[in-house]
């Protein structure tokens, strides 16, 4: 089997396509692509899709994110994080706990927030970052995101730690040089670990060296998730196998789905990942809008 998820725990150094490139090593002629791009110096989850499943992609990539961030104040960098060149920097004298904490409910809830120059956003084409490597800087868009929750671990002058649970589109550089930027002194974000996305969790991530030992053996299949869980919360239903032949074919079929909603998965009589679906209300019948078994 050479189609569902790997729960990655990404290393410092490596970018998300470098991952890709890596986990291409052991299925050579399947598509790989990763759901949700963590920055170079980032580690934590990294979930990475291999053949049929990579058709989910926009399923896992759409679900909140959660990480641990340690802030940087007092100084302030090119990129927003700890692998830009430092712009300014400024003395926390008298900077406290409770002098931070008193600014985060600016920052959580549904709130607006400008992408960094150093992104992958593209404008006419071109990816911001390429811009700012050569000195360019644009105006960006706000974009409204969602932080669920903004919880201080630690402070120990000049990092603080925190918890955020958010949606996807955050930045966690941006949050951290926004953060700075309201108590006064600037802020970097010095490290970044993503501890969850949406169910899978860096408790339950594998170590990406272990994947490749494990290549000539096979063994490293072991730890690949069935492409059903890219989309375990959505409702579900169990095709009979004259609704499979329709589905198969790009027909609507009638189907008695568990739950609520206008999508839902398919599973075929035997148990696997059919089809995605969604409702037609002036037929009454489920229309087919990813098929993910062959005719």
């Amino acid at each position: 089997m050479n189609a569902g998820i790997l729960n990655i725990d990404k290393p410092t150094g490596l970018t998300s396509h470098d991952v890709v490139a890596r986990v291409r090593r052991l299925v050579p002629k399947v598509r790989v692509g990763h759901a949700g791009t963590l920055d170079p110096m980032a580690t934590g989850v990294l979930v990475v899709c291999l053949g049929k499943a990579t058709r989910l992609i926009e399923y896992l990539a759409g679900a909140d994110k959660r990480y641990q961030a340690t802030i940087r104040f007092g100084v302030t960098t090119t990129t927003w994080d700890a692998d830009g060149e430092v712009e300014e920097r400024r003395p926390i004298d008298g900077l406290d706990r409770a002098q931070i904490e008193a600014q985060l409910p600016r920052f959580t809830g549904a709130i607006d927030q400008v992408p960094p120059m150093y992104s992958a956003l593209k404008r006419k084409g071109q990816p911001l970052y390429r811009l700012a490597r050569r000195g360019v800087t644009v105006e960006r868009a706000a974009r409204r995101v969602e932080v669920y929750s903004l919880v201080v671990e630690r402070w120990s002058p000049p990092d603080l730690t925190v918890r955020i649970h958010c949606s996807k589109g955050t930045y966690v550089r941006a949050l951290a040089h926004d953060v700075g930027q309201a108590v006064g002194v600037g802020a970097h974000l010095a490290a970044l670990r993503r501890t969850a996305v949406g169910a899978f969790t860096v408790e339950d991530a594998v170590d990406l060296e272990w994947l490749l030992a494990r290549r000539e053996t096979g063994a490293w299949r072991e730890r690949l998730y069935d492409a059903r869980v890219a989309v375990q919360h959505l409702p579900q239903a169990t095709a009979d196998s004259a609704a499979t032949h329709r589905l198969t074919h790009g027909q609507p079929a009638s189907l008695s789905v568990d739950g609520e909603g206008s999508e839902a998965a398919v599973l075929d009589p035997d148990g696997q990942l059919l089809a995605l679906v969604r409702y037609d209300p002036e037929s009454g019948l489920w229309r087919p809008h990813k098929v993910l078994q062959g005719a």
